[in-house]
C-alpha cells in the first residue's frame, strides 16, 4: 500500500503494509482526500503545541471512500480524521463515518468535512445567521464559498469580500454583492448583523457591525480580534456533516473543487500552497 508520510517535515511516498483496523474501527479504500492549509502548518511544526505528532505521520484529514471490510463492505462514506487519509487505504473510527448519498459523487464528498464543517459552524452555530440578516463574509476560499452558500440558504443578504482571483467564485456561490479585497473602505455598505472573517489577518471591517452584531473567525487568533468576537476551532460533528451532505444531495449547496490531482503529487501541492498558487479546494486521488 502507498501512503504519504511526513518525516522531519519532508513529505515522502512510502510503501507499507495495509493497515489493520482495531476495535471500533473500519478499513476504508480511499477514493479521495484533500489538501488543507492546516496540514502545511502540521508539516512545518507550527502547530506542535496544539497537535503533537509522532513522526513519521501519515497525512490526510478529509477522507471519502468505501468500507473495505466487515458487514458494511462497499458502503460509500466520508469522514474527518486525525490523519491517515493520504494513502490507498485508511483506518477510521466507525462512529465518525457519514454515509454519502448516491446522488453525490464519492470523490467530491472529500471536499466537505473540514471546509464544510467550518463554514456550517461559523454560519449557524456561532454567527446564528437567519433570514433577514445581513452578513459580510471576508475571504472566499474553500471555507468561504460554503459560508456564502449557507448564509444565502438561510435567507440572509450576503456581501462577500474576495481576492481578485476569487471574485467570480464569490458570485457563483450566491453572494448578493461582491467586493474586491481592499475596496471595502469607501464602499457604501449598510451595517451587518454578522461578519464572518476567514482570512489569516486581523479584521479590517469590524466597524460595519451594527450594535449587537457578531464577528466570527476560525482563522485569526482571539487576541487579534475585537472584544466580544468569537474565535473557534472546527468541531468534528457527524450530524453537521450529514446535514451538509443532504443539502448537496438536494442541489441546495454545490461542492466547489478547484483541482483534482494525483496523490503522488502531494508534495508539489504543498509547495504550490505555500507559494500562494493553490486556488480553492484541491482533491488528491490515489492512483492505485
Amino acid at each position: 500500500m502507498h501512503e504519504h508520510r511526513v518525516e522531519q517535515r519532508v513529505i515522502r511516498l512510502d510503501r507499507i503494509p495495509r493497515p489493520v483496523p482495531g476495535p471500533g474501527e473500519v478499513l476504508l479504500r480511499v477514493a479521495a482526500t484533500t489538501f488543507n492549509p492546516s496540514e502545511a502548518g502540521l508539516r512545518q511544526g507550527l502547530l506542535r503545541s496544539i497537535v503533537p505528532l509522532a513522526l513519521p505521520y501519515t497525512m490526510g484529514l478529509d477522507v471519502a471512500g468505501t468500507v473495505a471490510d466487515g458487514d458494511r463492505t462497499g458502503r460509500r462514506v466520508v469522514a474527518r480524521l486525525d490523519g491517515g487519509a493520504a494513502a490507498d487505504y485508511a483506518v477510521a473510527p466507525a462512529d465518525l463515518l457519514v454515509p454519502v448519498p448516491d446522488t453525490v459523487a464519492l470523490e467530491d464528498a472529500a471536499a466537505l468535512p473540514i471546509a464544510g464543517l467550518t463554514a456550517w459552524q461559523a454560519v449557524f452555530e456561532h454567527a446564528k445567521v437567519t433570514a433577514g440578516h445581513r452578513v459580510l463574509i471576508n475571504g472566499v476560499g474553500a471555507i468561504g464559498r460554503y459560508a456564502v452558500q449557507l448564509a444565502r440558504h438561510a435567507g440572509a443578504h450576503v456581501v462577500a469580500v474576495a481576492t481578485p482571483r476569487n471574485l467570480t467564485a464569490a458570485r457563483e456561490a450566491g453572494a448578493h454583492r461582491v467586493l474586491a479585497a481592499g475596496a471595502v473602505t469607501g464602499a457604501r455598505l449598510e451595517p451587518v448583523d454578522a461578519l464572518i472573517h476567514l482570512v489569516p489577518a486581523a479584521p479590517e471591517h469590524a466597524a460595519l457591525l451594527r450594535p449587537g452584531g457578531i464577528l466570527v473567525s476560525a482563522t485569526t487568533p482571539a487576541d487579534q480580534l475585537p472584544p466580544g468576537s468569537v474565535h473557534f476551532i472546527v468541531r468534528n460533528d457527524t450530524a453537521d456533516l450529514a446535514a451538509m451532505l443532504a443539502l448537496v444531495a438536494a442541489g441546495t449547496i454545490r461542492i466547489d473543487i478547484a483541482a483534482r490531482r494525483p496523490l503522488t503529487g502531494l508534495a508539489a501541492v504543498h509547495a504550490e500552497a505555500e507559494a500562494g498558487h493553490l486556488p480553492g479546494k484541491t482533491l488528491l486521488l490515489p492512483t492505485a
